[in-house]
């Protein structure tokens, strides 16, 4: 590896610790918090579910078509399977958990909290690894692929990971977690970007074949999280309809980050 595939490496490496940072930054709103409030809470938990089905089209899905597209494989198949396993997987782990833990409210609570962040964590695996195939695609001759791009496709999942990082620390608090905790969870769930990002990089040339499968395979975890666990929770407040607005704008804003930041 020459001193150039060392540089992407580290490139990769500072740019995916950017989004990591964001993402820790999200977190950090619990602290804002001093008193837990039943109508605030259950306001960000709409929020949150609506930034994670914007996050599965704006950030996932879509990605993944014009990816499977640009790669000449069939669109439609690929988010099919990606998207099927994704939320088979989360039902499977759902299961797991109704087996082993029992029904006590504290038990239940400690469910949605693992099975939220794990979806987010899932999610922000593919991110990391777009991020090192975008920087490690400038070695060969793919068009469109410069440092600048990718730098840019960088700052872009770093802004849209401040939200996401709200969006598991908010939930976690809801359901009682301290503030502390909330905001390690909603860090850690980041810190993966890292990680993948390297291995993006070092593979690129079969990450990029695999990308759009993991796509759409994050898609369907967090939308399975978002029907089973937030929006009916967030429901069950009596001001449900207001709920709901929240909801709509938690989406509209990861809608209007992703396309501003496309």
């Amino acid at each position: 590896m020459n001193n150039f595939n060392y540089n992407i490496i580290l490139l990769t490496f500072l740019a995916t610790l950017f989004t990591f940072l964001i993402t820790t930054l999200g977190s950090s709103i619990v602290f804002f918090f001093k008193k837990v409030n039943k109508n605030v809470l259950d306001a960000m938990l709409g929020v949150s579910a609506g930034v994670m089905i914007s996050a599965s089209f704006f950030s996932l899905l879509n990605p993944a078509i014009i990816l499977s597209e640009n790669l000449n494989m069939i669109s439609w198949l690929v988010l099919l399977i990606g998207f099927t396993l994704g939320g088979i997987l989360l039902y499977i782990t759902g299961l797991i958990f109704d087996r082993k833990l029992s029904k006590k409210k504290e038990k239940l609570n400690l469910k949605r909290c693992i099975m939220l962040f794990f979806s987010i964590t899932i999610h922000n695996i593919p991110e990391g690894m777009a991020i090192g195939v975008a920087f490690a695609s400038t070695l060969y001759n793919i068009d469109g692929a410069t440092i600048e791009a990718a730098i840019i496709l960088a700052i872009g999942i770093g802004i849209q990971n401040f939200p996401e990082g709200s969006a598991v620390s908010l939930p976690l608090r809801r359901e009682g977690m301290s503030r502390l905790k909330s905001f390690m969870f909603g860090s850690l769930s980041g810190l993966v970007e890292i990680f993948a990002g390297i291995i993006g990089a070092l593979l690129v040339l079969k990450i990029r074949n695999l990308l759009p499968y993991l796509l759409a395979f994050a898609a369907g975890a967090m939308i399975y999280v978002v029907v089973e666990e937030l929006i009916p929770e967030s429901q069950t407040n009596k001001n449900k309809d207001i709920m709901a607005l929240f909801t709509l704008i938690g989406f509209s804003i990861m809608m209007i980050l992703d396309i501003a930041l496309g």
